[in-house]
């Protein structure tokens, strides 16, 4: 720091005040250096102003040295006399005659020196800036004042003297990443929209902190009132609020973390939202999602690309209760099974691409898949696979250039629950087999006995079959053999299970079975889907 020499920042308005050191154009180098090497070190949080001070007394002046004193309503000259580091503040006197600049008020002398008085004639340290001198001697002061200033205004947090991790580095862990993000907003490198969420968590943050420490301050230790007791629990409810906020700004504020999405959905805890940065990104190990978080990337799919090149058995897993994933493209390359699988839990996906290698999108037994306003293809198998069990909504989708479009597997076994399927207006096309094809048992061995089928729910209206479907809507005519074939299939599928269950308890001894335990009700929603140029067809079935 010896070396650096300042510049002369010509004040701009009342030419009476004098002009100071140039310092707010330093450069991330500069201002890393000097936090790492020479004002914070490898401090604690717990010692970062003690840190502060000792780095400011060994390179402040400690007298004779004049600066303005600036504030939101006056900038005026002064002379400091003294120091007070622990403090952060300086003991001035007032450059007579009076010099200084106001904001929609009138100052005299006599009104400055009463102020002064008040104030014991302490100012912060940060509200003061070196007047300029080409000797030299004061370069120090007015750099070590800058670092100060920009360090309480862009670093430090006030809750940051409430850190539980106070036994790691401040700086590695608080103070790089966030100037790091100060010169990246700084440079155009962040989008707009995320840093206005990033501020906007910031006063919110800092609003919640204030009313956390007012409601704390206000509770009595060894008080067992009705009154301090509702109280604390308000105050846990906060401190939640607060820790929840505090983590999404570590998100945004990580460099790792904002630009390498492996590393931040790791990082997660129940509730968080990972922001993905536009670019493409190359991870080599699967994303697994076992917590109720949100992926969003920030801008359109093609403009947020997530690329897996590694063989794996799969690129996504989600078995998290509530996860949502919006606006990313992921390209698979060799997992098995599948660019991605719900394995438990529920997974909601809007507007992303998927780009698939091998295999698709797997909904396991039991969870539940809604994907809304995606775009899926290149499978060697089929785009989606539905499993029994599952619950499955798409809507607005095209699925095309896969095996085959939407597989649905095998659910007569008496042992499996049935699927519950909503299919509403989506496009799937130019896939080599069948738009959709369902897995089941050949007729082989089947009697033909006639018997009431399971309820089908069609858009919340509750039919039995011979029933025609076009009384609970209209489907344009070249859309309704698809959509049609498909529910009709559906319903023989779902009634032959309920003939075998009631013949496997016939053998049992079971003459007489509720009706009620053997139905079990199925929702079937598919109207409006688009089947165009598959190979095989719009529907089919595979029969083993």
């Amino acid at each position: 720091m010896a070396g650096t020499r300042l510049q002369r920042a010509e004040r701009i308005g009342d030419a009476s005040l004098p002009d100071t050191f140039q310092t707010n154009e330093l450069l991330y180098y500069e201002r890393f250096k000097a936090y790492q090497d020479y004002m914070l070190g490898d401090c604690k949080t717990s010692e970062v102003k003690a840190f502060t001070a000792d780095y400011l007394e060994k390179v402040l002046e400690p007298c004779d040295w004049q600066a303005q004193w600036c504030t939101d309503v006056f900038d005026v000259l002064v002379e400091v006399v003294d120091v007070n580091y622990k403090a952060l503040k300086a003991q001035v006197k007032l450059v007579v005659p009076l010099q200084c600049e106001t904001r929609g008020c009138e100052l005299t002398e006599e009104a400055m020196n009463t102020l002064l008085e008040a104030t014991l004639h302490k100012v912060p340290l940060q509200e003061l800036r070196v007047v300029f001198d080409e000797s030299g001697d004061f370069d120090q002061t007015a750099l070590a004042l800058e670092h100060l200033r920009f360090f309480y205004k862009h670093i430090w947090r006030q809750w940051d003297d409430e850190d539980e991790d106070d036994d790691f580095d401040y700086f590695v862990r608080c103070v790089e990443p966030r100037l790091r993000l100060f010169y990246d907003i700084l440079e155009d490198r962040v989008p707009a929209g995320l840093v206005a969420e990033y501020y906007s968590l910031l006063a919110r943050c800092s609003q919640k902190f204030q009313e956390f420490s007012s409601l704390r301050n206000g509770i009595s230790s060894d008080s067992e009132s009705e009154l301090d007791n509702v109280s604390m629990v308000e105050g846990l409810r906060m401190y939640e609020q607060m820790e929840a906020l505090k983590r999404k700004l570590r998100i945004i504020e990580n460099p790792l973390l904002r630009y390498e999405p492996l590393l931040a959905v790791s990082a997660c805890y129940e509730g968080d939202v990972v922001i993905v940065l536009p670019g493409h990104y190359n991870v080599t190990s699967s994303i697994s999602i076992p917590d109720s978080i949100s992926v969003e990337g920030f801008g359109l799919p093609d403009e947020v690309v997530i690329e897996k090149k590694n063989k794996g058995d799969s690129f996504v897993e989600s078995t998290g209760a509530d996860v949502k994933i919006s606006n990313v493209k992921f390209i698979q390359h060799d997992a098995i099974e599948g660019i991605l699988c719900v394995r438990q839990g529920k997974l909601e996906m809007e507007n992303c691409v998927l780009q698939c290698e091998t295999t698709g999108v797997i909904v396991r037994t039991s969870a539940h898949l809604t994907m809304n306003m995606c775009d899926l293809y290149g499978s060697k198998g089929a785009g989606v696979e539905i499993y029994p069990g599952s619950v499955c909504s798409m809507v607005g989708n095209g699925i095309h250039h896969c095996k085959e479009g939407i597989l649905i597997k095998d659910f007569a076994d008496e042992m499996d629950t049935m699927p519950k399927i909503t299919m509403v207006n989506n496009v799937i096309h130019n896939n080599e087999g069948y738009g959709v094809i369902l897995v089941k048992p050949s007729d082989a061995g089947e009697g033909t006995l006639q018997v009431d089928v399971p309820v089908i729910v069609v858009d919340d209206c509750s039919v039995k079959e011979p029933v025609s479907y076009s009384s609970c809507y209209v489907v344009p005519p070249e859309f309704t053999e698809g959509n049609d074939a498909i529910k009709k299939e559906l319903v023989a599928t779902s009634a032959k299970k309920q003939r075998r269950q009631k013949s496997r308890l016939k053998e049992l001894g079971v003459t007489q079975a509720d009706d009620n335990l053997l139905s079990q009700e199925m929702f079937v929603s598919i109207q409006d889907n688009q089947f165009r140029r598959n190979g095989m067809g719009s529907f089919g079935t595979f029969l083993y």
